[in-house]
């Protein structure tokens, strides 16, 4: 039965790092918030995505780090995982982070309601009306001038790749496997698929992964991949490149996979495959066909401020592109939420300084334009490079296997991207972020003072270099 309908300043449909902190943030500027949620709080990034992945990384590094003490003078016997337990783990430390958000919004009264939120057309006084179902049923209704649709995104399936949950995985399968498999088919070499490859090959699983672009990690700058494929390669993964899975078939409880490249195709037997070739915008069963809100292949249009083309209706993180990030979520949901208080000191969120990592060993972080990308776009550049080895502090690790590249302008010397691998890169790209956001030069960088032994000084040294004045190489 429908209740009647309450009004409120704003209604946020989805919990995820987007639709959480945009409730928060709106619910501090003194507006009442509902936030609709129909499966966890949290979203993908925290329950599927973002942090327990990063948990399961954190016990293959561990391992790499342990089966390799005697390098440190340490003995310790013969290394082995109680995979039950890594697995467990993982999930024990997501549930914590989503109690985390539960007690964050209750402390910033924000109601939550649980259920499927759909747009329902206007309400008499011209407030956009929002249904709540639960299972299947619409259980009650509200109103509000504000709208915010933060539903994420979902794995992007392609024909005769389609996973079962068991054998064939999604990104959410993958890490509760009921056991450890052998051999493994990674389809996609973007940050998702490297990263489990990168936790699965550290573990002892033969890992196999296919790329349909001419290098894995695509998006990167091309001589990042050039190291990471030669780095991962050393650690016993096999890259296919400019090759495609045709299809998979589930035989005995194993994978057949029909590989196809220039020579012709092929079949190869794996235990497990996962499938990792992108993702799509969750934006079925919202209620905007009787909306002017524009969706385009699962994306829905916005403008800076992610408005849509519906007067009071935004849409944030993954549902509205690219870059699909959990960080540009957070920071669009903060943005319009502080749009809708009128805020003064709003502001559009720049795509331009949106840092990307991927938590693999190594490392690998970005900000800014690719070498290929400037060139492109017109400038005149300075490059500067430096190497892990070259670097105390890496070498006293351990962990001399990396590389930090900077890009300027040549004419200006406004600093235009930074591309790193290595051993904590994804903590280092903020400095270089901060760089990007506040418009910084190559001289802004050069008089920075950068302790040491850190190896936070390869960024120093970096871009020293572009402008031929490194002092360690």
């Amino acid at each position: 039965m429908t209740e009647t309908t309450k009004t409120f300043d704003a209604v946020i449909i989805g919990a995820g790092p987007g639709g959480y902190v945009a409730a928060i943030r709106a619910a501090q500027l003194g507006l009442e918030v509902a936030l609709v949620e129909e499966k966890h709080l949290g979203g993908v990034c925290l329950n599927w995505g973002c942090i327990p992945t990063k948990a399961l990384l954190r016990t293959s590094e561990l391992y790499h780090t342990i089966s390799h003490a005697d390098e440190f003078g340490i003995n310790v016997g013969k290394t082995s995982f109680d995979f039950e337990k890594v697995i467990a783990r993982s999930r024990a430390v997501s549930k914590q982070l989503a109690q985390g958000v539960q007690h964050l919004l209750k402390k910033n009264k924000v109601t939550v309601l649980n259920g499927r939120g759909q747009l329902a057309g206007k309400t008499a006084d011209g407030l956009h009306s929002v249904e709540i179902s639960v299972d299947g049923k619409v259980d009650s209704t509200i109103a509000s001038k504000n709208i915010v649709i933060a539903t994420g995104a979902r794995a992007r399936i392609l024909p005769g790749l389609e996973a079962d949950g068991e054998v064939i995985w999604t990104a959410k399968e993958a890490m509760v496997p009921k056991k450890m498999p052998k051999s493994l088919l990674v389809i996609g070499s973007g940050a998702i698929g490297i990263e489990f490859a990168s936790f699965y090959n550290a573990l002892g699983c033969k890992v196999t992964i296919v790329e349909v672009q001419d290098r894995i990690l695509p998006v990167e700058d091309a001589e990042i991949s050039k190291f990471a494929h030669k780095a991962f390669e050393k650690q016993g993964m096999t890259f296919l490149t400019s090759t495609t899975v045709e299809k998979l078939k589930v035989v005995k409880n194993k994978v057949n996979a029909t590989i196809k490249t220039a020579k012709g195709a092929s079949e190869q037997t794996f235990d497990n495959a996962i499938v990792a070739v992108g993702i799509i915008g969750n934006t079925e069963s919202l209620g905007l066909d009787s909306t002017k809100v524009v969706v385009e292949r699962n994306q829905i249009h916005v403008n800076e401020w992610c408005q849509t083309h519906e007067q009071g209706v935004y849409a944030i993180g993954d549902v509205a592109g690219a870059p699909w990030l959990a960080h540009k979520a957070s920071h669009e949901g903060v943005m319009v939420a502080e749009k809708m208080a009128g805020l003064a000191t709003a502001h559009p969120v720049n795509k331009k300084a949106v840092p990307s990592c991927t938590y693999s060993h190594p490392q690998i972080a970005s900000i800014g334009l690719t070498e290929a990308k400037a060139i492109e776009e017109g400038h005149e550049i300075k490059v500067g490079r430096f190497p892990f080895i070259g670097n105390g502090k890496a070498i006293a690790l351990g962990e001399t296997d990396g590389m930090m590249k900077t890009i300027f302008d040549a004419k200006t010397g406004a600093f235009l991207g930074a591309h790193l691998i290595g051993t904590e890169v994804t903590e280092m790209i903020q400095g270089f972020v901060i760089a990007l956001t506040l418009e910084a030069t190559e001289a802004e960088l050069m008089q920075t003072i950068f302790p040491h032994p850190t190896l936070s000084e390869m960024m120093h040294e970096s871009t020293l270099d572009a402008y031929d004045q490194a002092i360690h190489m």
